[in-house]
């Protein structure tokens, strides 16, 4: 059921829209200080929006699950500092009860399952005509993921679809507060020594995040006590110099952009890099991104064995820590990092 505090704010959002034009939803919802999903569910009061039920043992796994054979749609996944836009089909889906992976070289994700709590269907009006979406939320009221059919999409397939997810009995959106971020322990404390013969030992990248937990460290804490032969700061401004030497050298990339509920992953060449005021952008036909770079205040080069030789990261920090872009050079698995890559990593000391 919908309450007073909801048409307080679909009514405050209207005033908003009528003082200053169209907004983002996300700045929309920071202007009016609620969650997006609360502002998403006071669209509900418009028509615009529906929500969609959550089925109590897999989530959306099986609305997801539903896109595959549907044809084009666009997948956008965000952070506070970055925007990853890709266009591709579903296929090779699997979700299990916590974790899901689309495995595609054209939609590629890392689904947090559990954090994927309310979700709803959009359609308005938008200057370019009417714009559908699904649109998930974690408990925080975060945005996690959205999914934009195209005209490549089977509309009749889609539509029929989401039409059997709507939920016709909707509890209100209540969203918890986000925690207190949880500060590093002393360096003191860290077993430095251990720490790097773990890392020396790793034979897959993804064993990272387990040392990062074994020996309860921060990410960039650990860049630091490590050693430069493994990782090595350099100047913010590499995120966007490196972005543009890989489309002047055509080599594909792998750009990672995602948030506590999802990864989402580009793979291939970039061509088309432009800024826009704060914003480095991705401008090509099947991928978008946009980054702030003056919310870079940390880039770091990250060496971390595997069973393939050394693989090499490039990775984006805001002043808080928080790690919200990470591009490798494209490698399957099986086989060695592309040496263009190191190339271009390697030419990031001419910028100090």
């Amino acid at each position: 059921m919908l309450d007073h505090a909801v048409t307080d704010t679909f009514e405050r959002y209207q005033a908003l829209t009528k003082e200053k034009g169209s907004l983002r939803a996300v700045e929309a919802a920071r202007e009016l200080g609620v969650s997006e999903a609360e502002l998403v569910e006071a669209k509900q009061l418009s028509g615009v929006a529906k929500r969609l039920r959550r089925d109590e043992t897999r989530g959306f796994a099986e609305l997801l699950e539903g896109l595959v054979g549907l044809g084009e749609v666009m997948c956008l996944t965000r952070n506070e500092h970055a925007v990853h836009e890709r266009y591709g089909e579903f296929d090779n889906v699997k979700i299990g009860r916590i974790m899901g992976l689309v495995l595609n070289r054209t939609i590629d994700l890392r689904i947090f399952m559990q954090r994927w709590v309310t979700g709803f269907v959009i359609e308005e009006e938008v200057a370019s005509g009417l714009r559908v979406s699904l649109q998930f939320f974690d408990k925080f009221g975060v945005a996690v993921h959205k999914i934009y059919p195209t005209e490549q999409t089977d509309r009749a397939g889609f539509d029929t679809l989401v039409a059997d997810w709507i939920d016709l009995d909707p509890a209100k959106v209540d969203p918890k507060s986000p925690p207190t971020p949880e500060l590093d322990r002393p360096d003191s404390e860290i077993d430095v020594v251990q720490m790097r013969a773990d890392w020396e030992q790793m034979t897959d990248v993804h064993q990272f995040i387990g040392l990062l937990n074994t020996h309860k460290v921060g990410r960039m804490q650990a860049f630091r006590l490590i050693g430069e032969d493994m990782c090595y700061e350099v100047p913010t401004e590499g995120i966007t110099w490196a972005l543009e030497k890989a489309a002047e050298t055509q080599v594909p990339i792998m750009v990672f952009i995602g948030n506590k509920g999802c990864i989402q992953i580009h793979t291939g060449e970039v061509k088309n890099i432009k800024a826009m005021g704060p914003w480095i952008n991705v401008l090509d036909e099947k991928f978008h991104m946009h980054l702030r770079q003056d919310k870079v205040a940390h880039a770091w080069v990250v060496r971390k064995p595997s069973k393939d030789g050394i693989v090499t990261s490039l990775e984006a920090f805001d002043a808080e820590a928080n790690n919200f872009c990470m591009m490798f050079g494209e490698r399957g698995e099986g086989n060695a990092e592309l040496d263009p890559w190191r190339e271009i990593l390697n030419g990031l000391g001419t910028l100090s």
